[in-house]
This record gives structure tokens, C-alpha cells and sequence, in this order.
């Protein structure tokens, strides 16, 4: 009995080798494929950008003013995210209270809401006949198809990303320096400048900078809710579909443009994360 057991035991030993190279070339074929499909619409996009015939000098107006449009909105949004997401975060982070888990749903619920049912909410919401659009309506104050409704879009749809980093941040930090600074008198305002705010600066930075690259790439709330009007809502997405089927070099450079802002974007989160992963953080010592 022990002799079978023992050639059986042999036997699986000397078949290991041949399933563990059958596994290692399935599976690096599968991730090569994988790979592949990921990469190629890059390669495929600069190609064809690059290739393609014309002159774009008589686009370049609406190129810049879309440029413009997206960077400044964007701006704008940043600081409407850092003003108002900024509190927020906190709250939820230090207090619990009655339906937290509801209310954190409804916060982060724009992360995977579909574009177009953003931009039908925000229509209901500020539109003419919508919950707060239909008041200031009678004031003859219109939001929809203006330079507010572009912001109010980015802000819907980008904000959430900035809300989460910080709460996360906020949560992970321990208790023991806000409660020995404030043994030492600190008042909650001076707590949580410096203390909190500068051992949570990368996380802040790392998730302000995914909701600009969010909030540049919005593309289906925007147009459903501020139109795609030239100079005054069509930021650099909005041109991209608008050139689609009248100038392809627009809308290839538009497209380049926008996926140069992106890689950035994402160089800068990757560069922030790793020195996380480097570098402890050193709490702030009250003076």
C-alpha cells in the first residue's frame, strides 16, 4: 500500500513540471492579448492623427476656444470641489449619524451613473420646470445651455473622486494627534490645519487631480445639459464629437490633446501614490 502511494506521489511530481510550463505560457499568452487590446487604440489614435491629411488652421479658433473653455471650467470646478467637497469629507469621516451608509451612496453614486441619466438629473434639477430651476426661472435666471450648466456637470460627476480620497485619508489618520493638540489648546480650525491637512496633502492632491481628469473628459451629462455650443459649452469632448463628421483632423488633435492632458493627469496620481509608499507620514508639531 505504501509502495503505490509512494509511486503515486512520484508520478505527480514529474508530471508538475510539464503542467506548470503549460501554465505559464497560457497565461502569458492570455495577458499578452489582454495587453495588446489595451494598447493598440493608442497606438491606432496618435497614427492616425498623425497621418492624416489637411491643415487645421482654419479650426484652430475653435480648437483654442474649446482648450479655454475646458481648462477654465475645470478650474472653476477644482475650486468648487476643494471649497465645498473639502468639509464634507470630513464630516462624514469623523461623525457617524442616522442613515451615513444613504447618504454616502448618494455622494458616490455619480462615480457609476450612466452620463446621460446625470445630465437627465441635473435637467430635473435646474432645468426650467426642474425642482430649483423652475424658482429661479421666475427670477429669469436660467442655468441650462450656459457656461454654469458646464460646471455644474463637471462638478456632479467629478467631485465624488475628491469626496472618497479625503474621507478615506481623513478615517485612516489616528485620533492621538487631534487629542494632543488639542490638550495643548488648539481650537478644531487650527486641529485641522496643522495637523490633519498636511499629513492628508498627497491623498487631497491625488484625488483633486482624478476628479479634474474626470471633470475634463465629461462628455454626456455635459451636452444633455449645457448643448454643445461653440464658444460658450463646447469643451474639448463636446468638440471631439461635433468634428466627428465635419473635420477629421479636428477631431483626432482634439483627441490627442485631451489624452496628453490624461496621461498627465494619471503621471502625477502614480508620482503622488509612490511617494506614499516611500515616505511615512510625520505629524505636524504644534509651535
Amino acid at each position: 500500500m505504501a509502495v503505490r502511494q509512494w509511486k503515486g506521489s512520484v508520478a505527480s511530481t514529474s508530471s508538475a513540471p510539464w503542467q506548470n510550463r503549460v501554465f505559464s505560457v497560457l497565461a502569458v499568452v492570455l495577458a499578452g492579448i489582454m495587453a495588446v487590446f489595451l494598447i493598440i487604440p493608442f497606438i491606432a489614435l496618435i497614427w492616425r492623427a498623425v497621418t492624416l491629411e489637411g491643415h487645421i488652421a482654419a479650426s484652430e479658433l475653435s480648437i483654442a476656444s474649446a482648450v479655454a473653455l475646458s481648462l477654465g471650467t475645470t478650474a472653476v470646478t477644482i475650486v468648487f470641489i476643494v471649497i465645498l467637497g473639502t468639509p464634507l469629507a470630513y464630516f462624514l469621516a469623523r461623525h457617524q449619524f442616522p442613515l451615513k451608509r444613504l447618504l454616502t451612496l448618494f455622494i458616490e453614486m455619480p462615480i457609476v451613473m450612466p452620463p446621460v441619466v446625470a445630465g437627465l438629473a441635473l435637467l430635473s434639477a435646474f432645468g426650467r420646470r426642474g425642482l430649483i430651476g423652475a424658482p429661479l426661472a421666475s427670477l429669469n435666471i436660467s442655468v441650462t445651455f450656459t457656461l454654469t450648466a458646464v460646471i455644474l456637470a463637471q462638478l456632479f460627476v467629478s467631485s465624488p473622486f475628491y469626496i472618497r480620497s479625503a474621507q478615506s485619508r481623513f478615517e485612516s489618520l489616528p485620533r492621538e494627534y487631534e487629542d494632543a493638540a488639542a490638550v495643548d489648546g488648539a481650537s478644531r480650525w487650527v486641529i485641522f490645519w496643522r495637523v490633519i491637512l498636511p499629513q492628508s496633502t498627497r491623498a487631497l492632491l491625488t484625488g483633486l487631480i482624478l476628479s479634474w481628469a474626470r471633470a475634463l473628459g465629461e462628455f454626456g451629462a455635459t451636452i444633455l445639459f449645457a448643448g454643445n455650443l461653440q464658444g460658450r459649452t463646447q469643451t474639448l469632448p463636446l468638440l471631439v464629437y461635433g468634428a466627428l463628421e465635419q473635420d477629421l483632423r479636428v477631431t483626432f488633435v482634439t483627441a490627442l490633446i485631451l489624452l496628453a492632458l490624461a496621461v498627465l493627469a494619471f503621471s502625477l496620481t502614480r508620482w503622488l501614490t509612490g511617494l506614499d509608499d516611500y515616505e511615512g507620514d510625520t505629524p505636524t508639531i504644534l509651535g
